[in-house]
């Protein structure tokens, strides 16, 4: 049986190494929306053409078109044991339109799972991290520093790199997109009984154990 998964939340909360150690678990494909724009639009069709303007005139993607992308992708073939949503539905638009292209496909979502953080103790934890430019071994400057100032504890590297997004303000803002994104969202799914909430602050194993106890297969 199929195994067939949303996770939902903000930046900065687990969500992509979940995904991976669910895939990992369960042979399942993580579909992430980003990653799934940047492939579309290397294809030379007419679809590919309308994304690429859309983005560069630096605009949203409709949902029509996010539609037709995942209804797309869950059909491939490396699907066939389930997926996990990241970054989709957005809108209550995109839900109704979901539930419709999988009961169209003869297919049911599993669960929808929440990664429930605390803001403020989620900008500290993403606030400060970099990594070493030579092997890419990551530190915070807080929780998780180098055991020398300067040198990788891995490589013995003295250069680092920091993302250009891990800045407070930057954060912020996408914390707050994402708010208003998935508000509608979430009861939406839990008038059908189908979300389920996991303590996104403790450390990466427990929480997936969480998720896993909730997931039927």
């Amino acid at each position: 049986m199929a195994l067939n998964i949303i996770l939902i939340g903000p930046p900065g909360a687990g969500k992509g190494t979940q995904a991976k150690l669910l895939e990992q678990a369960y042979q399942i494909v993580q579909i992430s929306t980003g990653d799934m724009l940047r492939a579309r639009m290397t294809k030379g069709d007419d679809f590919a053409a309308e994304i690429k303007k859309i983005i560069a005139d630096g605009k949203y993607v409709p949902d029509e078109a996010m539609v037709k992308m995942i209804d797309e992708r869950i059909n491939e073939p490396d699907c066939k044991n389930g997926f996990i949503l990241d970054g989709f539905p957005r809108t209550v638009a995109q839900a109704e339109a979901l539930d419709k292209m999988l009961t169209a496909q003869s297919k049911a979502l599993n669960a929808v799972i929440e990664l429930k953080v605390d803001e403020e103790a989620l900008v500290e934890r993403i606030v400060g991290r970099f990594s070493c430019a030579k092997c890419g071994a990551t530190y915070h400057s807080k929780f998780n520093p180098t055991k020398v100032e300067g040198v990788c504890d891995v490589c013995g590297g003295t250069e680092f790199t920091c993302r250009t997004d891990d800045n407070e303000e930057t954060l912020r803002k996408r914390l707050e997109t994402h708010n208003k994104q998935t508000a509608p969202i979430l009861p939406y799914y839990a008038s059908k009984g189908m979300l389920k909430q996991v303590d996104g602050m403790q450390d990466v194993a427990h929480v997936s154990v969480a998720i896993k106890s909730l997931l039927t297969v």
